[in-house]
């Protein structure tokens, strides 16, 4: 599962663009207890979710040409140009080329070969995110992917990215993802997975993505949470394969998430 033991290619970073922010910190606030505090000048209104002090994710209002309200993951690089010509020598395209945050790192925007959109980010006083896979933070990652072949072969390109097959089902593999070398293949090192499209009706009417998942203590409490408060239940909770317990939502205005409550072990 995902910790702050960041190394490159691990997911270090995720936000949120929304057309609604103040509408979005309450609906958040509600669901995982988070605060939002805006980031200062020279940020475009860019600010922190908080949990208890430490911060679980970023936000800002997305503007009409970003196509809607999104969660992006970000995944760690040691130069986030490099990484942009790894993902261009990959068949991906670069949505936002790597520019300075101030001085707290590098950032750039990409799709992959397959349409799914994702970031990077290569530290510079900010290191990541302040907590993760604890309750209220990101704990998981998952990409939907028409062809996990090709994009399986990407990653590795751009990050160096390990894949093993872990649980084999009617729809294909979920095939376990982690940054190289890092440790055995088991959920308890991995920080993901990808799965092949077809094998969800759910994420295969909204197209390859990469979802994050954050970890709850309560998955019912929370998905009634997320109805009463404007989102809307993708998928009901079920179990995954080797994790526990998880539900996939949308917020009010549309961005895909997942929730997660971690579990006995089993395959």
């Amino acid at each position: 599962m995902l910790t702050t033991r960041f190394v490159t290619g691990s997911p270090v970073w995720v936000d949120l663009g929304t057309p609604d922010l103040d509408g979005a910190r309450s609906f958040y606030r509600a669901l995982f207890g988070w605060e939002f505090a805006p980031a200062g000048p020279g940020t475009g209104g860019y600010g922190m979710f908080t949990r208890e002090g430490r911060t679980v994710a970023g936000g800002m209002t997305a503007p009409p040409e970003r196509g809607g309200s999104a969660w992006t993951l970000h995944f760690r690089v040691p130069d986030a140009d490099a990484a942009a010509t790894a993902v261009r020598a990959g068949g991906g395209s670069v949505a936002l080329d790597p520019m300075d945050v101030l001085d707290l790192g590098r950032t750039a925007l990409f799709t992959d070969p397959t349409g799914a959109d994702f970031g990077v980010w290569q530290p510079g006083a900010n290191q990541g995110l302040d907590v993760a896979g604890e309750p209220g933070a990101l704990c998981w990652t998952e990409l939907y992917t028409p062809d996990p072949v090709a994009d399986l072969s990407f990653y590795d390109l751009v990050f160096g990215t390990e894949a093993h097959t872990f649980a084999e089902g009617a729809g294909g593999a979920y095939t376990l993802l982690r940054p190289a070398g890092t440790g055995p293949a088991s959920p308890d090192d991995a920080f993901g997975a990808v799965v092949p499209l077809a094998s969800d009706p759910v994420e295969a009417a909204d197209g390859p993505s990469w979802t994050p998942y954050f970890e709850v203590e309560d998955l019912d409490a929370v998905v009634a949470e997320a109805e009463r408060g404007g989102g809307k239940v993708r998928r009901g909770p079920a179990d995954l394969a080797g994790l526990g317990r998880c539900a996939k939502l949308t917020d009010p205005y549309g961005a895909r998430f997942a929730v997660l409550r971690a579990g006995r072990r089993e395959a």
